[in-house]
Formats: structure tokens, C-alpha cells, sequence
């Protein structure tokens, strides 16, 4: 299996358990926060569900410019779950036109005119995608926070102890 072939394997893992988060994501508590310092829930899963799309530019382009993100606002969950399945869909497509020889150009994180970071495109795939499943736990934290029932992930929770 090549490196590609891997993470196009974690990918496909990551993202269904990733969708059924965000799918409990209530919409009309979007404004939530569970401390005056923490990002609104409506603003996290808006984020969780457009990360598949950072994964499309670093495949496909050789930079991400911030400056250009849309801004943040409060969607519907349907909404969030369109532009997720929308993502997954572009992402899935631009990781098939990766191959191993591919993943050692550099791709760059900017902000208008200044750099952020700049790392392999392989790097910066691994790293977008602990990013996502580091923001879809910080949901399911604020799932059970809100007393949602928390989905599986890796394995049985406590409101799906049967797991999968």
C-alpha cells in the first residue's frame, strides 16, 4: 500500500463517524459556548464540516489563503451536513489525483501577504487531518456538555454502548 493509498484509507475512515457528529450538532443552539473563552458550537461544527475542503486545496493547490476563507456564521445542521457531504465528495476526488511522488511539494498555509507555514503536502494532509478529529472531539464534548447523545467514534460511548 503507498502512502497516498493509506491516507486515502484513514480518510475514508474518519469521515463517516465525522458526519454522524456534526449530524447532532443542534442547530438552534448555535451560538452556544460552553465558557466565554470557547468557540460557538454553531462556529466549531461550521468549521468541522469545511475542514474536508482544506484537505481539497492542499491536494489540488499550492497554498490556502485565510484571507480569502469565508467568514464564520450560524447554519442550519442540514446545511452544515450538505457542505460536509459536499467536501467529502471534492476531498475524495482530489486525493485520487495524488500520487506518492506528489506529496513532497510544498504547500503553503498563507494569511494575504504573509506566510503562516509552509510543509510537505504530505505533512500538511496528516496534519489536516488530526486537525479535523481533533475539532470533531471538542464537539462531542460539547454534545454531552448540551446532554446530546454522543455517537460513536473509535468504538462504543456511553449513549451507544453497542457500538457501530
Amino acid at each position: 500500500m503507498t502512502i497516498v493509498e493509506t491516507f486515502r484509507a484513514d480518510f475514508e475512515e474518519e469521515m463517516p463517524s465525522t458526519r454522524n457528529v456534526i449530524a447532532r450538532v443542534p442547530g438552534d443552539r448555535g451560538e452556544w459556548r460552553p465558557h466565554p473563552k470557547s468557540f460557538p458550537i454553531g462556529h466549531l461544527a461550521q468549521l468541522v464540516s469545511g475542514m474536508p475542503a482544506w484537505l481539497t486545496n492542499v491536494a489540488s493547490q499550492p497554498r490556502l489563503d485565510l484571507m480569502t476563507w469565508p467568514p464564520y456564521s450560524f447554519e442550519t445542521t442540514d446545511t452544515l451536513l450538505q457542505a460536509f457531504d459536499r467536501n467529502v465528495r471534492e476531498a475524495r476526488a482530489a486525493l485520487m489525483t495524488l500520487d506518492d511522488a506528489k506529496l513532497d511539494r510544498i504547500w503553503s498555509l498563507v494569511a494575504g501577504d504573509k506566510t503562516i507555514l509552509s510543509h510537505p503536502v504530505g505533512s500538511m494532509l496528516r496534519q489536516t487531518l488530526r486537525h479535523l478529529v481533533h475539532h470533531r472531539a471538542q464537539l462531542t464534548v460539547y454534545l454531552r456538555l448540551l446532554d446530546i447523545p454522543v455517537p460513536c467514534t473509535y468504538g462504543p460511548t456511553a449513549d451507544e454502548p453497542g457500538g457501530f
